[in-house]
């Protein structure tokens, strides 16, 4: 994930949404969400084909993380261990996060990673850039390429637009639709807005919407990075859960949505 907004215990019909975008290169392979087996548990989870790890999943028993990578380009290791088996590794775990994050090995380049278990009530974010876990507080929380809630335009904006969804929306679906048009929007920050992460004033004005495509200069026409989906999972006060994937192509088709049932999660 590179932008991700989440409702912990913020609404009553609602008390967990989670609405986030993957950017990435369209030349890495990658297998929409799907179940399937790993460290002896069952996920639910996109799939990055060439590393093997995710960004985003969950598990039957309630375990859930999602992940970003920290922009900064100045500190970047080239043989660093793939971030995307931090997802995988903590959703196979039975360790609470203050104990899964103690036992990490050094090396990974930078990540925020959140983690959820539900049936101890309990979620955190960490960071390998940050001092140790933070546990969550109820409310709506935001996370890009930096710290948790750090207030880039792109993550105000989802969280605004998360806050207005829940108040709005009188059925999963429309909160759905609400939140997938607001994954997709493609405005720019305005230049006194952005941050500076070291990739300079073009990049940075090409990463800041929420929903990101940057041309393939070697392929007229066609996107080289950016969004390659949007997921939601939306949980009710009675545990049905769904949870949704929409992928876009190079070209700029989105693929219709990927839906999967969770009557009574966890």
């Amino acid at each position: 994930m590179c932008l991700a907004a989440f409702a912990l215990n913020a609404h009553r019909r609602f008390p967990l949404v989670v609405a986030a975008n993957r950017d990435e290169f369209f030349a890495r392979p990658a297998a929409p969400m799907a179940w399937w087996p790993a460290g002896g548990v069952e996920l639910l989870a996109g799939r990055d084909l060439g590393a093997g790890g995710s960004w985003f999943g969950l598990t039957r028993a309630g375990r859930l993380a999602l992940l970003t990578n920290v922009r900064e380009p100045g500190r970047q290791i080239a043989d660093a261990p793939s971030r995307g088996a931090l997802v995988v590794d903590w959703l196979a775990s039975e360790l609470d996060s203050p104990a899964f994050s103690a036992a990490l090995r050094a090396g990974y380049n930078g990540f925020n990673l959140v983690t959820a278990d539900l049936r101890r009530g309990a979620w955190h974010w960490f960071s390998n850039r940050a001092p140790g876990p933070v546990a969550l507080a109820p409310g709506i929380h935001a996370l890009s390429n930096a710290a948790l809630d750090t207030p880039w335009p792109k993550t105000r904006g989802l969280q605004a637009a998360l806050a207005a969804a829940l108040e709005y929306a009188r059925s999963p679906q429309q909160l759905a639709d609400e939140l997938f048009a607001a994954l997709a929007d493609a405005s720019p920050a305005a230049d006194a807005e952005l941050p500076d992460t070291g990739v300079g004033l073009e990049r940075e004005r090409l990463l800041s919407p929420r929903f990101v495509r940057m041309p393939d200069p070697a392929r007229p026409g066609l996107a080289g990075y950016g969004t390659r989906c949007s997921t939601l999972l939306i949980r009710e006060a009675s545990g049905a859960t769904r949870v949704l994937e929409r992928s876009v192509t190079a070209e700029g088709r989105w693929l219709a949505p990927v839906v999967h049932e969770l009557p009574a999660w966890p």
